[in-house]
């Protein structure tokens, strides 16, 4: 086969391109050659554990479980297929078939690997649940898409048990009256199980994410969206994907998009180590776990990465690191930490942007284009992004408008969970809305400016919260800060900055001057914050992101009391 033609095979990775280019690609090269090949059938299931349980790689290890209390267990690709087929085969027996949704309320690990798994090998859609839900939003869930099965652990099940609508629940760690064992169905025969066939377009996937009103709300893939994360993944891993006995890893749940994608599919897909433990972080965990499971690459948000990068020197700690890239999404990271990285780890950390209904848009690769500090990087092979206006025409680089993607995108959902006019709505011509603004620069690098509800309206003025939060950031006394618009009679709003201090540095009135100084003259005069709040610790997300939403509730809780 030459090496055009290898391209359309199955197997599509950046190290293609490296070939058909013969040299390390540039930039505009891969992108003008990058192609996806269609297919007509596709499974998950099938194209990561199955496939390398039937090579060569059958008794290399697919998934590592530390339960941080010291307990470690090993499964291999040959293992990890029997065990999925087990619970497959478990499903189809509780009456789980094509198209019907299987919730898993797990942490990282066996049960939440399996329920992925099991339920793809069926046909059916998993639908992952964060485990910092509670009782409310757990029966919301389930009476939304009407889940057939729930998966969970003893003690998630504890919390949420006299939730509505639980229906048959199968719960690992031990008996636990009126549900079914988790353990039990890993001893099912599986001798004569035959996966469903699924084609490209198949539901697979429910992911629930919080909007900015009421519950959460249901977001459709189908399976073929792991094909579309391929060489995104490959790229802000620094290309290293093909090479052997990678060990991935994140802190963050597996219950969304980054877990699922960033590490447990792509990792699976290219025959690596996919490692689960608690979720629970200190940096000084962190840095301790990559150690032990010897984690090559890593996803982790840029709030994790903000705390360990209080570490001048971390190798001298933990001299045994095996860390060599980390990809970061889901809020910008501020310039300092890539500094950080280079200077105490050095490594690339290379930031990515997308959202859950379309995902790794933009980003970066070190090894292939320069990072600009502060940029969102660049589109990614195979995602064709444009800023446009309100009408859906692109606007000119460097002009400030919302991000977009096109309706053709490779990481596309398939839509809203049951609200069609709400999918409809995010489409404009063919162009998909982000809700996010920005612009372009002429070197094709995207600049955030924050989403549609964080842009601080002042004066006339639109202040992007990010650029505020970077240039705070910038300042030695400063380690984490967020930024909001507070309502103003007199200018809409003004910003307001909520900041946590380094080790050592203490509030006062003079450093709120000399930090709204240090904005004026490194960011705008005019975008400095009005007012600055010291606090000891953030609201987060679910995925572990700062809470701006909470915060701007508060903020708009406390003018009405003003008022």
């Amino acid at each position: 086969m030459d090496e055009a033609n290898h391209l359309q095979g199955d197997q599509i990775n950046i190290d293609d391109l490296r070939r058909v280019l013969g040299a390390e690609p540039d930039y505009h090269g891969m992108v003008g050659n990058f192609r996806i090949p269609p297919v007509s059938a596709y499974n998950m299931a099938a194209d990561t554990v199955d496939r390398h349980a039937a090579s060569e790689r059958r008794d290399a290890i697919a998934l590592v479980c530390d339960d941080g209390a010291g307990r470690v267990v090993n499964y291999t690709y040959a293992e990890l297929s029997d065990l999925s087929d087990r619970f497959a085969r478990f499903l189809r027996d509780q009456g789980v078939g094509k198209g019907d949704v299987v919730a898993c309320y797990c942490g990282q690990g066996l049960e939440t690997a399996l329920t992925h798994l099991g339920a793809y090998k069926l046909g059916a859609i998993a639908a992952p649940l964060s485990q910092l839900y509670g009782p409310d939003a757990v029966s919301h869930v389930l009476g939304d898409c009407d889940a057939k099965v729930i998966v969970t652990e003893a003690a998630l099940w504890e919390r949420i048990r006299s939730a509505e609508g639980l229906g048959t629940a199968v719960v690992s760690g031990g008996a636990v009256p009126g549900t079914l064992s988790f353990e039990a169905a890993l001893r099912t025969d599986a001798a004569d199980f035959i996966p469903e066939p699924t084609d490209a377009e198949d539901p697979a996937l429910l992911l629930y994410t919080s909007g900015s009103t009421g519950m959460p709300k249901g977001i459709l893939h189908r399976q073929r969206l792991l094909r579309g994360y391929l060489a995104s993944v490959s790229l802000f891993y620094e290309m290293e994907m093909n090479d052997p006995d990678r060990a991935l890893w994140t802190v963050s749940d597996w219950s969304w998009v980054a877990g699922i994608f960033n590490v447990m599919l792509t990792g699976w897909y290219f025959g690596h180590r996919v490692i689960a433990g608690p979720t629970r972080f200190t940096p000084e965990w962190a840095f301790e776990f990559m150690q032990k499971h010897g984690v090559s690459h890593c996803f982790l948000t840029p709030t994790a990465l903000k705390r360990m990068a209080a570490f001048d020197d971390p190798r001298a700690r933990w001299p045994e690191l095996a860390i060599r890239a980390i990809g970061t999404g889901g809020e910008p990271l501020p310039g300092a930490v890539l500094d950080w990285a280079d200077r105490t780890l050095n490594i690339p950390i290379n930031e990515f942007y997308g959202l859950t209904e379309v995902n790794h848009l933009i980003g970066n690769c070190r090894r292939l284009w320069p990072i600009k500090p502060g940029s969102m990087g660049r589109a990614y092979p195979g995602h064709d992004m444009a800023v446009i206006d309100e009408t859906g025409k692109p606007v000119a680089d460097g002009e400030l408008g919302e991000i977009a993607a096109r309706d053709d995108d490779p990481t596309l959902f398939l839509g809203y969970w049951r609200q069609p006019d709400r999918t409809a709505a995010m489409r404009v011509g063919n162009r998909v809305r982000t809700g996010d603004f920005g612009y372009r620069d002429t070197d094709g690098y995207f600049w955030f400016k924050g989403r549609n509800d964080d842009l601080i309206k002042s004066a006339g003025y639109r202040i992007g919260p990010a650029e505020v939060e970077d240039a705070l950031v910038h300042h030695a006394a400063v380690e984490e800060a967020a930024v909001i618009g507070r309502p103003d009679p007199e200018r809409g709003q003004v910003v307001k900055a909520f900041v946590r201090l380094s080790n050592g540095a203490k509030p006062s009135d003079s450093l709120v001057e000399e930090l709204q100084s240090h904005v004026k003259t490194n960011l705008a005069l005019y975008k400095y914050p009005r007012e600055i709040e010291f606090v000891d610790a953030f609201p987060l997300t679910s995925t572990g992101k700062i809470n701006r939403k909470q915060l701007r509730a508060d903020e708009e809780r406390k003018a009405g009391e003003r008022n």
